[in-house]
């Protein structure tokens, strides 16, 4: 009887050796599953903060790279010319609000149209006008103003422009056969006036003004004069250049 119960014992304390063995390696096994999985998750924290410092750093030389270089400055809206005469140089600027009439101001400047042509009309205490190409050469005395291109330019008339001194306008034929008041194609005036020609707000287009050069105006407005207004002595446009 002692025997068997003996035998039992150390059948019992086996099997509770093999039960603490067993709940040992599985205690080690989880131990070392949860260092496995700590390493692995380490290990994508750093891969994913890698990943998104080369993405950052990607990013930010594909933007430097694709950034479009600054454009250069485009022409002005309202660009300013030099008037260069034989008494000397009028400086205007055309608005941008009567883009009809500065871009063919612009047009004809450039293509050297207005050298050479007279300030054919001047009127004291009023105005003085050029921009007739049949002035260009013209014989002393001949009477002139009715020349210009094949074309008429559509009437940009806007409140704000005033007649005031300085004021750059476009010439223009009367109501009667121009009820539209459509401008000429090419011949303009400056108003001289100190006061300005407020009779004329309304009724012609006023496209730029005179930034300098008040007093070569001025000078025009007051040479001797002969039949329809033309200066005894011409006073010749030179060239007009664009200089903004």
């Amino acid at each position: 009887m002692k025997l068997k119960l003996f035998s039992m014992a150390i059948i019992v304390a086996v099997f509770c050796a093999c039960n603490s063995g067993k709940k040992t390696e599985q205690q080690n096994q989880q131990t070392e599953t949860k260092i496995i999985n700590e390493e692995v998750q380490s290990a994508n924290e750093n891969t994913e903060d890698t990943v998104q410092k080369e993405t950052q750093t990607m990013t930010a030389k594909t933007t430097k790279e694709e950034s479009p270089k600054a454009e250069k400055p485009t022409a002005s809206d309202e660009p300013v010319f030099d008037i260069v005469t034989s008494l000397g140089t009028v400086r205007i600027k055309l608005y941008k609000e009567t883009p009809k009439h500065r871009d063919n101001f612009i047009k004809l400047a450039a293509s050297g149209y207005y050298d050479g042509t007279l300030f054919h009309r001047v009127i004291k205490n009023f105005m003085i006008q050029a921009g007739d190409p049949d002035s260009k050469n013209a014989q002393p005395g001949a009477r002139l103003g009715i020349g210009g291109p094949d074309y008429k330019i559509d009437a940009e008339i806007l409140p704000q422009f005033k007649h005031k001194k300085g004021a750059v306008a476009a010439a223009r034929q009367g109501d009667q056969i121009n009820p539209e008041k459509k401008s000429s194609g090419s011949q303009f005036y400056i108003v001289q006036n100190q006061n300005g020609t407020p009779h004329l707000d309304g009724a012609y287009t006023v496209f730029g003004e005179t930034i300098s050069g008040l007093d070569v105006v001025d000078k025009i407005a007051t040479v001797q004069t002969g039949q329809g207004d033309r200066p005894v002595v011409d006073i010749k446009i030179e060239k007009i250049v664009r200089i903004e």
